[in-house]
């Protein structure tokens, strides 16, 4: 089945609006596991603005599923993950202001530095993954890397699932189909839903992991954390 990786970024925003260690993202991480997380997701920013970068070595040692730190590789980002050594790492090109990720790398135009920043972490035994937009034409810059995986960016697909599920999801497919022609992982990320994210994973072939956050902390508003992750699972199980 398709893994399941839930990114506690939200936890980390709601504990940093009153301060102090509640609700505690180290909690979340355990207990989420517990009920069936097939990985823990962070995405640290310059300004730690959630997660911070003591949440991240206090997390490693309680992550025994999966450890994807996903963030924009300057230098401190790039040293900190070398140190911690997470079992994935996802390179995203957003902007140290950017509210959140707003798309996928440029692997043509960024390939010498791409493939500068993934060999360090290919050598320290990360598997790398990097953000793509659903573009088949961008894969095989993606594969000349040497990244392990792609992530797709799945907001295009999120906001027009409503209005036709079939045509959202065609340029997904298609780059799905393109980066397994070249050996590449594929997982998904952004704005995947308990709504949209059973069609988007019957129909993706070789989807090994999807990274969920903001929609599976607000549905647990309402469903409990507990019964949202056996929600994904049963979503993401073999059919």
């Amino acid at each position: 089945m398709t893994k399941l990786s839930v990114n506690i970024n939200k936890i980390a925003t709601i504990r940093n609006a009153r301060g102090g260690e509640f609700p505690s993202v180290t909690e979340a991480a355990i207990k989420l596991q517990e009920f069936g997380a097939q990985g823990i997701t962070i995405h640290p920013r310059p300004d730690e603005r959630h997660i911070t970068r003591k949440d991240v070595y206090d997390l490693k040692p309680l992550v025994h599923t999966e450890f994807n730190i996903e963030g924009n590789p300057h230098r401190p980002f790039i040293d900190m993950v070398l140190e911690v050594k997470p079992e994935q790492v996802t390179l995203v090109p957003d902007a140290d202001d950017a509210v959140t990720s707003n798309a996928g790398w440029d692997c043509e135009k960024n390939l010498d530095f791409l493939k500068s920043v993934i060999s360090e972490f290919k050598n320290a035994g990360i598997r790398t993954s990097i953000f793509l937009d659903p573009n088949p034409e961008m894969v095989k810059f993606a594969a000349e890397t040497g990244t392990d995986r792609i992530e797709l960016y799945t907001e295009a697909y999120a906001k027009n699932y409503f209005q036709d599920k079939e045509s959202a999801i065609k340029p997904y497919y298609e780059t799905a189909l393109e980066a397994t022609k070249y050996g590449l992982g594929i997982n998904a990320g952004h704005d995947l839903s308990l709504d949209n994210v059973k069609y988007f994973a019957e129909n993706i072939p070789n989807l090994l992991e999807v990274s969920i956050g903001h929609a599976l902390i607000s549905e647990a508003l309402y469903l409990g954390l507990e019964n949202t992750v056996q929600a994904y699972l049963k979503r993401l199980a073999k059919w």
